[in-house]
């Protein structure tokens, strides 16, 4: 049986969050843009379901972006509600201590938000949040 993980987020704006995370993770947006021309083309989609994304159309409520090195596949889905409460689960970006600073401040440059640092588990961890507050650590 072949597995896969994805991991799923709800978002206000698909599109900029998979950008985030594109560059976050050094992974590839994906291209939907042949399937939602077919789509368009045979009227299984409406045009109000598609938006324009680097010149290509794309679904509007969705995005994924596919990671290398076994990495899962990130993906999100446009949710009419903001973020309410406190993750239940969150993503690890796990670079090690000799990268852990760098790494902190480069994804602070990509537009997270430093929230907190601990080492109470053992290994210096930033806890940082995306530009639409979900929160993910660095260690």
């Amino acid at each position: 049986m072949d597995r896969r993980v994805q991991i799923v987020f709800d978002a206000s704006d698909p599109h900029a969050l998979a950008a985030f995370w594109q560059r976050a993770v050094d992974g590839e947006v994906e291209d939907h843009s042949g399937l939602v021309g077919r789509l368009l083309e045979s009227g299984v989609l409406a045009r109000d379901q598609v938006v324009e994304v680097d010149g290509r159309p794309a679904f509007r409520d969705v995005a994924a972006v596919r990671t290398g090195g076994g990495l899962p596949r990130l993906f999100f889905q446009r949710v009419p509600e903001p973020k309410t409460a406190k993750n239940r689960c969150h993503v690890d970006l796990q670079v090690g201590p000799d990268h852990v600073e760098a790494e902190r401040d480069r994804l602070v440059g990509l537009g997270a938000v430093m929230l907190w640092t601990t080492s109470d588990r053992g290994p210096v961890t930033h806890t940082l949040q995306d530009p639409e507050g979900n929160e993910f650590c660095v260690s």
